[in-house]
């Protein structure tokens, strides 16, 4: 997907590179197999990363996120595209909208992601979201991020403000 995309200044930009990531996500979250018992050990902390693969030439890192009940991401845009889909359990997905005379993100929606839905972002403060398990249940996330591996800690989420509660 990267050399067929290579005319644009982010492969993220081509249509192609975002249905061949979907795609590419969907048949990897019906796989049963994919990950090994250990890539699916949570932490009672927060929701734990597990770095699967990353990519010779830095272009990617494949991440297993694992959530325990009612665990949550902060509110946050990407500095980079990314691609998820939910291979156990059941997510929450809340949609923002960066309000930037104000500074802060308004929720606008919430969709269920249950096993096998796909998602792909590309970057910026044009698509912020907040992901959760808010079931009683284990759910388990796979990430494909557009940073090299050793970056997906520090390079990956734009924690954003969410705007303050109206009383």
């Amino acid at each position: 997907m990267f050399e067929a995309c290579a005319s644009f200044p982010e492969p993220s930009h081509s249509t192609f590179f975002a249905r061949g990531m979907r795609i590419a996500l969907a048949q990897a979250a019906a796989d049963p197999a994919l990950l090994k018992p250990w890539q699916r050990e949570a932490s009672l902390d927060n929701y734990r990363r597990h770095l699967l693969a990353a990519d010779p030439q830095g272009r990617y890192a494949i991440a297993a996120l694992v959530w325990l009940p009612h665990q949550a991401s902060p509110v946050h845009a990407h500095h980079t595209w990314c691609g998820y889909a939910v291979l156990d359990g059941a997510l929450n997905e809340t949609v923002f909208e960066w309000n930037g005379s104000e500074d802060f993100a308004i929720a606008t929606r919430s969709h269920a992601r249950p096993r096998g839905a796909v998602s792909f972002v590309r970057s910026g403060r044009g698509n912020i979201h907040r992901l959760g398990n808010c079931s009683d249940a284990p759910a388990v996330s796979l990430h494909v991020y557009g940073v090299p591996g050793a970056r997906i800690g520090t390079h990956v989420n734009d924690v954003v403000r969410v705007a303050p509660a109206l009383v």
